[in-house]
């Protein structure tokens, strides 16, 4: 009986609720996913830091979700996606005052929060409880959602979805290589610079250098692990659910396309990282020393890297976009200790320059075969077509590094004061 009243709905019109159905589950379930990220960013972070200062790192990650959440909701949702040529100007999205798609809202604040606790760990042991909340609040509301106007709303001057795309294609950034890694990534840059090195890595109590910079060890190796795979499992949330749907044509192979090219890249990463790092060490002191942190974040950035590209790339690709993202993670990393930038968890690195790889990387792998099916497409990388998608590559990290720099610089400028 049950069978054939299930059948019946479905023939009076009930099938087109099922497949929407599906898309909405199937975008919460990512969106879930991406969630959980809070989890592995807030274990991540409690493993790399001294002991004394976990209940303090733990406390700002839950703050990234509740300021995240409510200034989203608030203003940045709108800005976001509304009409208006620089940012959305008016609309139901602003507290959600006549806008009933929720699932778009919940999807869309995962990925806001994601981009504002990537500054948590760089910032440990220096930034105050209320000036984090302030800064949380400000990102999500604002800052971020404006990057995201510019790349991914229709209306986006950057836009692939605009009518009449840059050069024939927009800038391709599938899952957020630069509209939320290097955001968050560049934004921690910028704090880290104006609050200054922990007493004791660079510089003594009393301000006087310290001839070699001292590290200081992580507390907790198997947090850092855990956090490391809880990331891991969160972005296959995070770039196959950029689909935003499962039920059109093609969808399907995106999304699996996406959770191959993801897997690879953080796998070649991981071990890319490791052996640099290894190889480096052995040429500098004769011995030869596997570090997991390097692999760990070498993974992370592999991760990062593809995450611009995953809908575009072939598999091969995948792979070696992940191997240079761990060495553009080692080098980066070593680049900051020489500019004496304190960044208590290698974020930096991680997000900032590994997401400036994954655009350029777009720019030169993305394959004409799946840029057509991802974005409907003909202008596709470097290595098949020709240099329009690049060159909007490095337009949009231009424009990214310039207003995350020229907004947040004086806005950590007075909350430092």
């Amino acid at each position: 009986m049950r069978a054939a009243t299930v059948s019946r709905n479905l023939e009076d019109g009930g099938l087109a609720d099922l497949i929407a159905g599906t898309d909405i589950f199937y975008s919460l379930f990512c969106g879930a996913a991406i969630f959980l990220m809070q989890c592995g960013f807030a274990m991540l972070c409690a493993g790399s830091v001294r002991q004394k200062n976990v209940k303090n790192i733990m406390l700002k990650n839950i703050l990234d979700a509740c300021g995240g959440a409510l200034g989203y909701w608030a203003i940045g949702f709108g800005v976001a996606y509304e009409s208006g040529t620089f940012i959305g100007t008016s609309g139901g999205r602003f507290f959600l005052n006549d806008y009933t798609n929720y699932i778009d809202f919940f999807f869309q604040f995962t990925f806001a929060a994601t981009a504002a606790t990537i500054v948590a760990g760089t910032v440990a042991e220096r930034c105050k409880m209320v000036a984090y909340l302030c800064y949380s609040i400000f990102l999500t509301a604002f800052v971020y959602p404006v990057v995201v106007h510019a790349i991914w709303s229709s209306d986006g001057f950057l836009s692939a979805f605009n009518p009449d795309p840059v050069r024939g294609v927009g800038m391709i950034d599938f899952a957020g290589s630069g509209v939320v890694h290097m955001t968050g990534g560049a934004t921690a840059l910028v704090a880290a610079i104006v609050l200054g090195p922990r007493i004791g890595r660079f510089y003594d109590e009393n301000g006087d250098p310290i001839e070699n910079p001292q590290p200081f060890p992580a507390h907790n190796v198997a947090l850092q692990v855990l956090g490391t795979f809880i990331l891991w499992f969160g972005w296959y949330g995070f770039n196959p659910g950029s689909t935003l749907a499962i039920s059109p044509a093609g969808y399907g192979d995106v999304a699996a396309l996406c959770a191959v090219t993801t897997t690879l890249s953080a796998a070649a990463g991981a071990v890319s990282a490791m052996f640099t790092d290894t190889i480096l060490g052995y040429i500098a002191e004769g011995e030869a020393e596997y570090d997991l942190t390097m692999c760990m974040n070498g993974c992370l950035g592999g991760l990062v890297g593809i995450t611009a590209g995953c809908s575009v790339v072939e598999p091969w690709a995948a792979v070696i976009i992940g191997l240079i993202s761990g060495m553009v993670y080692v080098f980066s990393s070593k680049l900051l200790v020489l500019l004496k930038i304190d960044d208590a968890v290698d974020a930096i690195p991680v997000h900032f320059f590994n997401g400036m790889w994954g655009c350029i990387a777009t720019g030169l792998f993305a394959s004409p075969r799946h840029t057509v099916l991802a974005y409907g497409a003909t202008n596709c990388g470097l290595f098949y077509s020709n240099g329009n998608l690049l060159v909007n590559e490095i337009l949009g990290i231009g424009f990214i590094i310039l207003w995350i720099g020229g907004v947040m610089t004086p806005f950590f400028i007075g909350l430092n004061v």
